[in-house]
């Protein structure tokens, strides 16, 4: 068995990618294995289900000692989720090949992802004006109340489409816990996504050891690189401020969003290059532009201004002498 050391390269800084935001695996990795190292879509997706089946377990571990995870969430996202994947892979096999639906559920998840990486801006943006130029938005933010019904139906959403098209066990649940909990914590949204996914991915898993065409040599590649990766990334989530992980899903969901929409690897590599600078030029901006505001000189109190407000404390003992 081949060692392929650039393969496991390539998925350190995935998984690095995972830890940090929750989502990229499937959208992220499976690509990878497919367009840089020539490996068949069912295998790529077999191995990866099963590299993730590993990776996920490490990372939602480090939240959970760091207490970034809300348990009852993913109490009742697994109630709907778990059941739902193993109906939508009986959709999927009752469908057929079903490369159409496919690219429609594709192109669904492409402008949802979108949709949620400018609802994290325009998040953030309000933060910064609302705090005077602070850029950390979500370290305050108050206890959530979980909604059950609501809760249970983004599982049965996420789980059916996981079970039909192996993705979206990240991207589709961060979407759509940001509309129904907006005040979430970023890496609190993080802990738990990773969590919720464990037994989706594994039970995916077990289906593509089984049925799939599960290649050991490229599975030990992707965990010599994915667990080191995904558990160093969830070390700096589950510490780091709110804004940061803000502006890092923020990009990933763009990335997610145009591979779904079916941009080439190169074109999108240069698009996330370019966005990732513009991110840092914002940020040193605005970070700039209130380390200025703060630093301000106090308006200067006129005298006869200090005088009246003088005069007033000291009349105050006079009238009560």
């Amino acid at each position: 068995m081949d060692f392929d050391w650039t393969m496991a390269l390539g998925s350190f800084l995935v998984a690095i990618i995972v830890g940090l935001t929750g989502m990229g695996g499937g959208a992220l990795m499976t690509p990878m294995l497919v367009t840089f190292f020539g490996v068949s879509p069912l295998a790529a997706v077999s191995s990866d289900l099963v590299a993730a089946a590993v990776m996920k377990p490490v990372g939602s571990a480090v939240h959970y000692r760091q207490g970034t995870i809300n348990m009852r969430l993913v109490g009742w996202l697994c109630a709907g989720s778990v059941p739902a994947a193993f109906s939508g892979v009986l959709v999927a096999k009752a469908l057929g090949h079903g490369g159409s639906i496919e690219d429609l559920i594709s192109k669904a998840m492409g402008a949802a992802l979108m949709i949620a990486a400018a609802g994290l801006v325009l998040r953030g943006y309000l933060a910064y004006r609302g705090r005077n130029g602070s850029s950390d938005d979500g370290e305050n933010a108050p206890e959530i109340k979980v909604r059950p019904v609501p809760t249970v139906l983004i599982g049965i959403v996420g789980g059916l489409v996981v079970g039909i098209t192996s993705v979206g066990s990240g991207s589709l649940i961060i979407v759509a816990l940001l509309a129904l909990y907006p005040t979430l914590k970023a890496n609190q949204l993080v802990g738990t996504d990773l969590l919720q996914a464990v037994p989706l991915v594994f039970a995916a898993a077990i289906g593509h050891l089984l049925f799939g065409d599960f290649r050991m040599e490229v599975t030990t590649a992707l965990l010599a690189g994915s667990i080191p990766g995904v558990y160093l990334g969830s070390k700096i989530s589950s510490r780091a401020p709110s804004g940061l992980i803000r502006r890092v899903l923020a990009l990933v969901l763009v990335a997610s969003s145009l591979k779904m929409f079916g941009m080439a690897a190169v074109p999108l590599a240069w698009t996330m290059v370019a966005l990732t600078a513009a991110t840092i030029a914002v940020s040193l901006y605005l970070r700039r532009t209130a380390r200025n505001r703060d630093t301000l000189p106090s308006p200067v109190v006129s005298p006869g201004v200090a005088g009246a407000s003088g005069g007033q404390s000291e009349r105050g003992p006079t009238m009560a002498a």
